[in-house]
Parts: structure tokens; sequence; C-alpha cells
């Protein structure tokens, strides 16, 4: 792990490296101040978030990360590890937002998610607009649907539109899917195809909660006591969340940054330039989503900490929730027990920063 020491000659080296692309500091400087702004924002979400999520600090600043980087998320954990409370909990810390939740199901229809065109003798043909037209559409145990509803997903993730009969209706800004699945009961589920997967900006994965949170939540958890009795608060309306994700966008990534993504995505390839030991598990390497997502993701995680700058371990933050559902092993892999965050652990080593 890098050390505080270590993190701050990055900030140097990568100040000097802003100065080499021409960049006007004092313009970067002002950009600072607008990010620590946007940082307090988020951090009293955080605040609201843990008001009912005890602990799961990481896993709680991830799903933080994705929303402002504008990205889909896909929660894996265990039944009973608060991925659906843990949603819940952000879409309340929103002000006049719209939440909606589909429980995926095996007989779950593309209508029941994106709505129909129905028909009445008076009216004539009209449209029923289903759960989808929302800010955040929470996607429970979504592996449970079938490939038809699947691919309905498809395009209101990525264009974040939908087509119902002849007639394409843009969604709600913001607009975001946060779906879980646990990895433990198989049976019934459908395996989510990787054109979907891919879509999803993060997979963020909930573990357990350690001893000592546990005996806390024992005594204070939702089951206990009403949602109401939490008080979390609206700290932010979606159009200040879409101000947010704006200003993520305009933050700096510098020309060394930028190769330095494209070499770790490169690494998971055939075309890669560095010797890697876990070449022989890689099924297939992260495609070129991959790399805009870390590109955007790092610059969410630069705004997180009252910056105006990516620096690499911003883009090594991010590296796990980017490719950890987009570096495929093979079945080799699977019989050595060899882990996703093993590869990129050994990405994140051989590939140099600069």
């Amino acid at each position: 792990m890098t050390t505080k020491p270590e993190i701050k000659e990055e900030k140097k080296i990568e100040l000097e490296r802003l100065t080499d692309d021409n960049v006007d500091l004092d313009k970067l400087k002002a950009m600072n101040k607008v990010a620590k702004d946007g940082n307090k924002t988020i951090c009293q979400m955080r605040h609201e978030i843990h008001k009912t999520i005890v602990g799961q600090k990481e896993t709680v600043d991830t799903l933080l990360r994705c929303i402002v980087a504008n990205g889909h998320a896909l929660l894996e954990g265990a039944p009973g590890t608060a991925k659906t409370l843990l949603i819940n909990s952000f879409s309340g810390t929103v002000r006049n937002s719209i939440f909606k939740r589909i429980q995926f199901t095996p007989d779950l229809l593309p209508g029941d998610v994106v709505g129909l065109t129905a028909y009445h003798p008076d009216k004539g043909f009209y449209t029923v607009k289903g759960p989808c037209f929302a800010n955040f559409l929470l996607a429970d145990e979504i592996n449970r649907a079938p490939p038809k509803v699947q691919s309905a997903m498809l395009e209101l993730m990525q264009e974040r539109q939908v087509t119902i009969g002849k007639k394409t209706f843009n969604l709600p800004k913001p607009f975001l899917v946060l779906a879980t699945q646990n990895p433990v009961e198989q049976e019934g589920t459908f395996p989510l195809p990787e054109a979907q997967v891919d879509r999803f900006l993060f997979k963020i994965i909930v573990d357990y909660p350690p001893e000592e949170d546990e005996t806390y939540i024992v005594e204070n958890n939702s089951t206990v006591r009403a949602m109401e009795e939490f008080k979390i608060k609206n700290v932010v309306t979606p159009e200040e969340l879409v101000e947010m994700q704006q200003l993520v966008k305009k933050m700096y990534l510098s020309r060394a940054i930028r190769k330095y993504i494209v070499s770790l995505i490169m690494t998971t390839r055939k075309q890669r330039k560095y010797d890697f030991k876990f070449a022989k598990y890689l099924a297939w390497g992260a495609g070129t989503r991959a790399s805009i997502a870390l590109f955007i993701a790092s610059k969410a995680n630069a705004l997180m900490n009252d910056r105006a700058y990516v620096i690499p371990e911003d883009v090594q933050t991010v590296a796990y929730a980017v490719l950890r559902h987009r570096v495929l092993l093979n079945y080799e892999a699977k019989a050595s027990k060899i882990s996703p965050e093993e590869v990129i652990d050994e990405i994140i080593r051989i590939v140099p920063v600069y």
C-alpha cells in the first residue's frame, strides 16, 4: 500500500508534469477550490448514508465515486450484507428525485421494465411508461431475469433512452442503474451477458462486516428501527448532482496519466507490452470502454480528494472496481483459484507509472 510520503511525492511529480503540459496553474488552483466545494457535498451524502450503513467505508465511497462519475453500479455480495439498504439510503440523500425499484424475477417481461403500448377504444393507442423512468433505478437481484429483459436493459443503460413501440423516449437526468446480485444462490439465475456487464462502470464487492461493526448492527438496524427513524437528510438535488457530474469531466488528467491508463488496459490483452505472469489465465482482455471508465472514474476519485487533477493513485484506487468484471479469466484460472483482484494487483505492480 502507498504510504503518505509517497503520495505527496506523486502529487509533486504530477504537478511538474502539469507544467510540462502547459497548464494554467492559476486556473488549476481555482478549480481546486471548486473541487473542494463539490467534495463537501459528497461528504455530507456520505455522512447521511452512514446513519444506516455501519462501517463499509470503502463500499460507500466506491458507490459515491460511481455516482458522481455518472456510471451504473453492480453490487455483488451474500444475502444480508445491506446492498439494497445502501442504495435506498443513497436515494434518501437526493431531494425531489424519482427512485424506483424492480424486483427481477424469472417471469419478468421487457415491458415490465421499459413500458408498453396499450390500446383503449376511446383513446386509441397510447404509451404506458415503465418504472425505468426514474433518476435511480434499483434492479434488485438483476441476474434472476431472463435474457429478453437483460437485452431491454442495454439501450437504457448505454443511451439512457428507451424505445416503446415506434417511439423513443429520453430518460430523466441523472439516470443511474444500481443493481444487486448475490453469488451464493445460483439456481434460477441467468448469467448477465458480457455486453450488459460491460455497461456497469463499477462492480462493487460487498463483504461481511467485521465483528465490532456487526455487534453494533444487531442493536441498531433497519429491522428493529424504521427507516424514518434514521432521519436521513436530503443534501443534494438531481440538478446539483448533474452539475457535479459535469464538474468531474473538467478535472485535469495529464498526457502521462492517459498513457498510464492505456498501458494498464493493454496489459490485459494479447498486445501487452510487459511480461505478465498471469497472462495464461486471461480468456479475454478489457475493452475500450474500460479505458474510458478508468479515465472518468479516476477524475471522480480526484474530486473526492479535493483535487482538480488526477494522480496515479487515483487510477490505482478505481482500477479494481473498473476491471474486476471486465477481465475475463479462463477455466485454468478458476481451477487454480486465481481471482480477478490478484490479476489486477499484478497489472498495477508491473506497469510503470511513467
